[in-house]
C-alpha cells in the first residue's frame, strides 16, 4: 500500500475516483498479506498486485465494476482442486479482498491518511468489510483525531480505541464488533489497517560494509541512519541517496535517539574505542536486534570488556555477534545479504536452514 499512495494520492487530489482492493484475510500459503492492495485508475491504469499475478485479472474487472457503481464488495479467492485452470491461487492459499471506490465524495479523509503516510505519522484506517453497516466505510484514526464514520457512533467509538491500539503496535487485520460497537459480538467485521512510521535502522561505522547494509535496509524499508566519528568518512556522497548520515560519537547518538521494538542496531567499528561504549549503551535499551561485526577474536575481546563494564549475562544474550548468518558471505554485498538475513530470520523465528532441509509449513502462522 506505501508503494502506489503516491499515485492513488495525484488521482484522488485530481478528483479522478479509482478502485481500491485490499486483502483483509489469509489463509494457507497465500503470496501476499493483509494490507497488499491493487489499484485501477483513470484511463484502467493498474497499480500494486494483491497475488502476485493469479487473479489480478479477476480483481481489475471486479474494481471497474466498484467504480462504476459505487458498492463495495468482498471477494474470496483461492485455489479450485476441480479446475486448476479456473480464476484462483495455484498456490493453495486463499485471500479475501475488500474492494471499494474512493474518491474525494466519498472517503474525505483519503487524503490526509496519505500525507499522513508519505510523512511517516502513525495512522489507522478503519474499513467496514462485512455485517450490518455499509461495506466500504471508512474512518482514519490517528493518536489525536478522526475522520470518517463508520455510520454509528458507538461503533466509531469502540474502532477508534482499538484503531489507536492497533497502531502502537503497527498491526493490522480483522476486529468484530456489535453494530452499536458492542463488544464480544460478531455482527459487523472491521479491517484495521495500521501505518506506523517505518522502523529504523541504525548503523554505526562508515565503512563499505556500512554502505552495503545501509542499501539493503532500505530495500526492506528501514528508515536508515549511518552514524560515525570520523567526518573523513561519514560523507553522504558514500552512501544511498535517502539515508541519513551522521557525524557523532556512536554511543553520544545513540544515547540521544529513541529506539523501540523494532529497531535494527548494526555495530560494524569493530574498533572497542566506539563499539563498546556504544554497545554498553545499546544492549541496555529496547531494539528489535544488535549485532556486532568482528572476527572471533574481536567478539571474544569484547565481550570481556563489555562483562568488565558491568553488563549482565542476560544483556550480554541479545548480542549477535559476529554479525549475520553463516553465508560463507566475502564482500560488503555478500555479508549484508548474510546480516539481512539474521534479521528477518530473528524477526518471524526462522531457523536460517535451506527449506529443502525442513518440512511443515513454509509460513508458518
Amino acid at each position: 500500500m506505501r508503494d502506489i499512495l503516491p499515485a492513488l494520492s495525484r488521482w484522488y487530489a485530481a478528483g479522478e475516483p479509482f478502485g481500491l482492493a485490499t486483502v483483509v484475510a489469509v489463509s494457507r500459503s497465500a503470496p501476499r498479506g493483509p494490507g497488499a492492495a491493487m489499484a485501477v485508475g483513470p484511463d484502467d491504469e493498474v497499480l500494486g498486485s494483491v497475488s502476485g499475478g493469479c487473479v489480478e485479472g479477476a480483481v481489475y474487472e471486479l474494481a471497474k465494476e466498484v467504480v462504476a457503481d459505487g458498492e463495495a464488495r468482498l471477494q474470496t479467492f483461492g485455489y479450485s482442486d476441480e479446475d486448476a485452470f479456473a480464476v484462483g491461487l495455484t498456490c493453495g492459499g486463499a485471500i479475501t479482498l475488500l474492494v471499494r471506490r474512493v474518491a474525494p465524495d466519498t472517503d474525505p479523509g483519503f487524503g490526509a491518511v496519505a500525507e499522513s503516510v508519505a510523512g511517516h505519522r502513525p495512522v489507522t484506517v478503519a474499513s467496514v468489510t462485512d455485517g450490518p453497516a455499509l461495506r466500504g466505510a471508512a474512518l482514519a484514526v490517528w493518536p489525536d483525531t478522526v475522520a470518517g464514520t463508520l455510520g454509528a457512533p458507538g461503533l466509531d467509538a469502540a474502532v477508534t480505541a482499538d484503531a489507536r491500539g492497533e497502531l502502537a503496535q503497527g498491526a493490522t487485520g480483522l476486529r468484530h464488533y456489535g453494530p452499536q460497537g458492542q463488544r464480544r459480538e460478531d455482527a459487523v467485521t472491521v479491517f484495521l489497517q495500521s501505518f506506523a512510521p517505518p522502523p529504523r535502522m541504525l548503523v554505526f561505522g562508515a565503512i563499505d560494509y556500512a554502505a552495503a547494509v545501509a542499501r539493503i535496509g532500505d530495500f526492506l524499508g528501514y528508515r536508515v541512519t549511518v552514524c560515525d566519528a570520523r567526518p573523513v568518512f561519514a560523507t553522504p556522497k558514500r552512501f544511498p541517496q535517502g539515508v541519513e548520515v551522521v557525524v557523532d560519537w556512536p554511543h553520544r547518538y545513540l544515547g540521544a535517539t529513541e529506539t523501540d521494538s523494532r529497531t535494527v542496531i548494526c555495530v560494524l567499528t569493530h574498533d572497542p574505542k566506539f563499539d563498546v561504549p556504544l554497545l554498553e549503551e545499546a544492549l541496555r535499551r529496547e531494539a528489535a536486534y544488535i549485532g556486532a561485526m568482528g572476527s572471533r577474536r574481536t567478539h571474544d575481546d569484547r565481550m570481556k570488556r563489555l562483562r568488565e563494564a558491568g553488563l549482565s549475562e542476560t544483556e550480554l544474550a541479545r548480542l549477535r555477534s559476529p554479525v549475520g548468518l553463516d553465508l560463507g558471505a566475502r564482500t560488503p554485498e555478500e555479508v549484508a545479504v548474510s546480516v539481512a538475513a539474521e534479521i528477518v530470520a530473528l524477526r518471524w523465528g526462522g531457523s536460517g536452514a535451506p527449506l529443502t532441509a525442513t518440512a511443515g509449513a513454509i509460513h508458518p502462522a
